[in-house]
């Protein structure tokens, strides 16, 4: 007779196993290209994408020591969040913003890296707790011409830079953006260098910024060489989504 629950327990400890092998991977890459970068691995935080992802591979990554995790949709995120509420875990808002997210944001996430317009930022921060700290923010930029891209554009950037400085409950801290996908380390280099030169204007016009959120899973190198300070990596991780 099979033993069901035996061979169960195998297959979530191969699982395991593979998860932290990916794991293992991800942070020798980051090691890697801060070093060619004259940067250590340490300035890089790796934000994990866990969107799509069970709880037991959060709960592994969390046994490896990883603490940032990136959610897009609300009605999975939520649960996940409310789980792992005793975990110290850093919770990260990555998805498309829109006015109905608002609450819940400001609510039950620690970050959002997708905010591109002053109204969203004043109702988040209205909704922000009082007991909580401020919610740290990246703003989004649009880098391509690409019509279904979300982001501020690059000549608006500093007017909204301005206005999140100016609310209370927010705490403006970098950038973030999504270039359009090249398989070319040039074309992904130069991409993020707009970025970075757009992260330095903001810094000379006063602006106390220290994060640059970009790069993924197929460009995390490029983002790397060009100053990034946080990555967000899905698939390299996890491998392909499990929910949804």
């Amino acid at each position: 007779m099979t033993d069901l629950g035996s061979s169960g327990q195998t297959d979530r400890r191969l699982e395991c196993s593979t998860q932290e092998r990916a794991y293992r991977a991800v942070m020798a890459r980051i090691d890697r290209a801060a070093k060619q970068a004259g940067r250590s691995g340490a300035d890089v935080r790796l934000l994990a994408v866990s969107k799509g992802q069970h709880a037991a591979a959060i709960e592994e990554l969390c046994r490896l020591g990883q603490r940032d995790f990136g959610e897009s949709y609300l009605q999975e995120a939520l649960p996940k969040i409310a789980r792992f509420g005793d975990k110290g875990l850093v919770w990260h808002f990555i998805g498309p913003m829109q006015t109905s997210k608002c609450r819940d944001v400001a609510a039950h996430f620690d970050w959002i890296h997708s905010l591109d317009r002053a109204a969203h930022a004043d109702r988040l921060d209205r909704r922000r707790p009082a007991h909580l700290p401020p919610l740290q923010v990246c703003l989004q930029v649009k880098l391509s011409l690409e019509p279904r891209k979300s982001g501020v554009d690059p000549d608006q950037l500093l007017t909204l830079a301005r206005h999140v400085d100016r609310l209370p409950r927010l705490r403006l801290r970098g950038l973030m953006a999504i270039p359009e996908a090249s398989q070319d380390p040039t074309v992904q280099r130069a991409a993020y260098a707009r970025l970075m030169a757009l992260f330095c204007a903001l810094r000379a016009a006063g602006h106390d910024l220290d994060t640059l959120s970009m790069g993924m899973s197929d460009d995390l190198e490029a983002a790397i060489l060009e100053g990034s300070t946080l990555i967000r990596v899905g698939r390299a991780l996890f491998g392909a989504r499990k929910i949804g």
